[in-house]
């Protein structure tokens, strides 16, 4: 299903009813990572997911896809599907689209999830990094698509899960280019929204891979500490929906 949003589509599926929850995927990924988890979960509750903007089958709205503009996305979706009310959890770039909408929208959330994220700006160094990315994918989108989704899993993980692995390469390849470089620019300028999930007085948990290649668990850890947040560790790496795929099942199943 699409919407019509900022003269171009933002692709959604639905499924279930009741209880809403919205699924939020990362950088380079799809609504398609949540697969399994949305025909899992709508046996109990409306399971909502969305391609934001530049990935997926949803098209770009700008040069730059700011985490206000993806927040803005995901709204008009809960508006086309008359939701007042639900909880979201986001993959990686998804839990800044997820923090932003919390910041925006304060009377919509019933809870959060950040799921290999962190409510924390980029440093420097990432920001350099950020434009670095921009200019491989501006000549090279395969073999950027390919070293960048390789990362996020252990050597170990890229043999183990290489079939799930090769499926989420072959998906962002078919990312236009423009896409993948608006959202670079988007995560570079995102504000820090520690303060705002420290203040946040429903439920908010922080999940952790202690393997992650991109983020460091100690530090999402701590955070969690000091943001009042529940805490939840997996062994693996960055892609808690692949390696970690029964115990985020079960925490969704949790939080319903």
């Amino acid at each position: 299903m699409e919407i019509n949003y900022k003269n171009t589509s933002i692709n959604y599926s639905t499924k279930g009813s009741g209880n809403p929850l919205v699924l939020l995927h990362g950088f380079l990924e799809s609504l398609e990572i949540w697969e399994n988890f949305q025909d899992n979960l709508s046996e109990k509750r409306q399971v909502v997911c969305i391609d934001l903007p530049g990935h997926g089958r949803s098209g770009c709205i700008d040069k730059v896809h700011t985490m206000k503009d993806m927040a803005l996305s995901v709204k008009a979706v809960l508006d086309e599907l008359n939701i007042k009310k639900a909880f979201l959890a986001g993959h990686s770039m998804g839990g800044y689209v997820n923090l932003e909408f919390q910041n925006i929208f304060p009377i919509i959330p019933t809870g959060l999830a950040l799921i290999n994220s962190t409510p924390k700006a980029d440093s420097k160094k990432r920001r350099l990094n950020r434009d670095k990315a921009t200019r491989i994918v501006a000549k090279n989108k395969r073999a950027f698509v390919n070293m960048a989704i390789s990362n996020l899993l252990t050597p170990e993980n890229n043999k183990k899960y290489k079939p799930q692995v090769d499926e989420l390469k072959n998906r962002a390849l078919n990312f236009p280019k423009e896409g993948i470089i608006a959202a670079l620019q988007g995560m570079k300028i995102r504000a820090d929204h520690s303060r705002l999930l420290a203040g946040l007085k429903y439920p908010k948990y922080l999940m952790a891979g202690e393997k992650d290649p991109i983020l460091n668990y100690e530090e999402v850890k701590r955070i969690s500490t000091a943001t009042g947040s529940e805490f939840r560790s997996y062994p693996d790496g960055h892609l808690a929906f692949i390696e970690n795929k029964k115990g985020l099942m079960d925490f969704m199943h949790f939080i319903d």
